[in-house]
């Protein structure tokens, strides 16, 4: 039952040679000593590997690998395939100090014998920030699990008879290893998560704080990015659930004949008072008159919302009747999908434009997305760009100019309804077809762990299955980021409910295209 434990001894680490021996010393100190050590290094390791001899009581034995500037994938081939050993932990430290509780292996190999179809295990761990220790709870893993930023921690644990089977990692990837050996792997083999409740993390990482970003993944590489994607490709090409260019599509439903308007621009809205008004402003602004405002109040009939959106009604003193109508719709109960198709059931206009309360339209928005509707009958759904803005506590607007404008062009022609699967959004405004959201409908927060979160995400998914999604490059649209807003300082428990609602979607999208592809 033999394990090789591999690791690093990186120039890149952020941390000293005394915290790699630390490191090394956690994995002598294991509680079953049927191992050995594989060390990937691409430093001078002379003074290392005499301490290392010197803490090595054991005598378990010590590889160690020089690689000079290469991928993770060839580093890590050469590790794996030159041991015989049946299992294979891989302590990612080339960044980040990795430090192994003592009973750890132990663990991992009654976990692998309890399992046999198991190719590869993960399990909760520990960080330690700032002097502080903070458990990490990973996502038991599904079919649906396809996003490339998903955590599955440092330390990972394989069969070598997967890793065999799956002829091990790909020598072409640059940047995402491990993403696609855990697809690969995924296809053929179970992966196991063990879970900890109170003191039953596997390992601790030493780690400098940093605060979430949701819009984190805009400064990501581009080359990572095609990297990714080609890698979620042919993971979807091997189980089935690749929708190949043009597969399936179907031309829209036409708008209902008592149709009066162009657009309907509903806001679903809940206690923002303060910002109400820009949004409702914005849509007035449009060079496109045809155009209505549905807000959907949320809050009952005491939030204070209400009395600000009446302004804008007959008798209010914001009321200008040569500007667009605008409807107002109170609800107690705060439903997001519920607010849509409460709005989509009023509307008046052909075709539903996304407007967050908090956010504005720029003047074109919907005189830009009609246009793209207009040039091809199997479009079901357009998606704009936008640009992210800041409202300071005075209510001031300024633009986040380190932010370039999000045109979220890794959705291309041919292959975005697939790599729609691995990010996290697909741009904004979206706009639907009022008779396709009556078709649909929106999730009422039926599905797990939905709390007003990822219906519209839910959405794209569904409507890009059977049509093709239009998009409109110039920003049309501004994201506004506040102290109060959805996206700021948002905890690790929400990201995680958040994750969990979207992987779901993922997995019920991934079985919905398998079905589709077989029926076809």
């Amino acid at each position: 039952m033999s394990t090789n434990i591999i690791l690093h001894y990186s120039i890149s680490a952020e941390y000293s040679t005394d915290a790699f021996l630390k490191t090394i010393k956690s994995v002598f100190d294991q509680t079953t000593k049927d191992l050995e050590i594989t060390i990937i290094t691409n430093k001078s390791s002379d003074d290392v590997s005499k301490q290392i001899a010197d803490i090595n009581s054991n005598s378990v034995k010590v590889t160690m690998l020089t690689v000079n500037d290469q991928n993770q994938s060839v580093e890590l081939n050469k590790a794996l395939q030159g041991s015989k050993s049946r299992y294979q932990l891989y302590l990612d430290n080339r960044i980040q100090q990795i430090v192994l509780k003592k009973s750890a292996l132990e663990l991992f190999n009654l976990a692998a014998e309890n399992n046999k179809n198991a190719g590869m295990i993960y399990s909760d761990y520990e960080i330690m920030e700032d002097g502080e220790i903070k458990e990490i709870h990973l996502l038991k893993h599904h079919i649906g699990r396809v996003r490339d930023n998903q955590d599955y921690g440092k330390v990972l644990f394989f069969s070598k008879e997967a890793l065999e089977d799956i002829g091990y990692l790909s020598s072409k990837i640059k940047f995402n290893a491990i993403y696609d050996l855990r697809l690969k792997i995924s296809e053929k083999y179970q992966l196991i998560h063990i879970a900890n409740r109170y003191a039953g993390s596997l390992y601790q990482i030493v780690s400098k704080a940093k605060e979430h970003n949701v819009f984190d993944y805009l400064l990501a590489g581009r080359e990572s990015q095609i990297e990714a994607e080609e890698v979620l490709t042919e993971h979807l090409k091997r189980i089935g659930a690749y929708l190949e260019p043009g597969a399936h599509y179907t031309t829209r439903p036409k708008a209902a004949p008592n149709t009066k308007l162009k657009a309907s621009i509903i806001i679903p809205v809940n206690n923002r008072p303060v910002f109400i008004c820009d949004a409702i402003e914005s849509v007035q602004a449009q060079t496109v008159k045809e155009v209505e405002i549905i807000v959907v109040v949320n809050g009952g009939d005491t939030d204070p919302t209400i009395e600000t959106v009446k302004q804008y009604m007959p008798g209010g003193d914001k009321y200008d009747p040569s500007k667009p109508e605008v409807q107002l719709l109170v609800h107690d109960i705060n439903n997001l999908g519920f607010c849509f198709n409460a709005g989509a059931k009023a509307a008046r206009g052909e075709y539903y434009v996304q407007l967050d309360s908090d956010d504005r339209l720029k003047p074109d928005a919907v005189e830009k997305i009609l246009d793209v509707y207009n040039s091809d009958p199997k479009i079901g759904m357009v998606i704009g760009s936008y640009e992210v803005w800041e409202k300071d506590e005075k209510g001031n607007y300024s633009r986040m100019e380190e932010l370039p404008v999000v045109t979220h062009d890794e959705w291309t022609e041919e292959n975005g309804r697939n790599n729609l699967l691995r990010i996290g959004g697909a741009g904004a405004p979206r706009s639907i077809p009022i008779a396709l959201i009556k078709s649909i409908g929106f999730s009422l927060n039926e599905e797990p762990f939905a709390r007003n979160y990822g219906e519209d995400y839910q959405m794209v998914m569904k409507i890009s299955e059977k049509h093709r999604i239009g998009r409109v490059w110039d920003a049309i649209y501004e994201v506004v980021r506040h102290a109060g807003g959805t996206d700021h300082n948002i905890d690790q428990a929400t990201i995680d409910r958040n994750d969990e609602a979207k992987d779901h979607m993922r997995k019920e999208s991934i079985l919905r295209r398998i079905e589709l592809n077989r029926n076809k």
